[in-house]
């Protein structure tokens, strides 16, 4: 049973993760390009959102770069240019902890944000506040896998994860086999991020993926109306 849940999670899943998010984001900028937005509340505590927004933003950015060099970089690059596993697993360690921490107090600004604020509760969807709770949970286990990195610095659990993320982008289906006897932190922490990718198209999450250039090429015109003349209309 452990080695059929590892295979599906670790083999199968980020398969599904993968073709949801390309598939479903293409999707919806298709279909509902007016949903394609951030749904911003900037207007209502703006000192916070702006501290919140900007810490969060700032750390994930490293902590996404890092994750992207770090885990897709092939194994023979690091060693030809000389760069040891153990260096690299500090490194990860230092930078992750400090744009991890620059994150957390920047997500719980938010999260304070939009839970205590009533009338930014009252225009936030149900997904805007799962989403940043999922956020939020993940950067938690995020931070606790420093905890359990501090046990073995020498980088070749590190290497285990290289081996799995550039086997899933190559196809490579039996790399699941890498992560078996990692500690299970890690396995929720790789859980819970993939599912991000899963529900990344049904979220606000999408404008991740916009650039300005694109709202030009939008098609027809949004139609926006004050309070009187919606008074006058009813």
């Amino acid at each position: 049973m452990a080695q059929f849940l590892n295979q599906m999670m670790f083999g199968w899943y980020p398969y599904l993760c993968l073709t949801v998010f390309l598939v479903g984001s293409w999707a919806r900028f298709d279909r509902e390009q007016y949903t394609w937005r951030t749904g911003s509340s900037q207007l209502l505590r703006r000192k916070q959102l702006m501290w919140g927004s900007n810490l969060f933003h700032v750390g994930v950015l490293i902590i996404f770069m890092g994750h992207f060099v770090g885990l897709l970089t092939p194994i023979a690059i690091f060693d030809a240019i000389g760069i040891p596993h153990g260096f690299k697993q500090v490194m990860a360690i230092v930078v992750g902890g400090v744009a991890g921490l620059m994150c957390l107090v920047g997500i719980s600004l938010l999260t304070h944000r939009r839970l205590t604020d009533v009338r930014i509760r009252k225009t936030s969807s149900f997904g805007d506040t799962a989403i940043l709770l999922v956020l939020f949970a993940q950067l938690l286990l995020g931070l606790l896998t420093i905890i359990v990195s501090l046990g073995h610095l020498d980088g070749h659990e590190m290497v285990k994860f290289m081996n799995w993320a550039q086997g899933v982008l190559t196809l490579q289906v039996d790399r699941w086999k890498w992560l078996v006897d990692v500690h299970p932190i890690f396995k929720l922490h790789l859980v819970l991020g993939m599912t991000i990718f899963l529900v990344f198209p049904f979220t606000r999450l999408v404008h991740i993926w916009s650039a300005p250039v694109w709202y030009f090429g939008r098609q027809g015109y949004q139609v926006v109306r004050t309070r009187k003349h919606l008074n006058a209309a009813e």
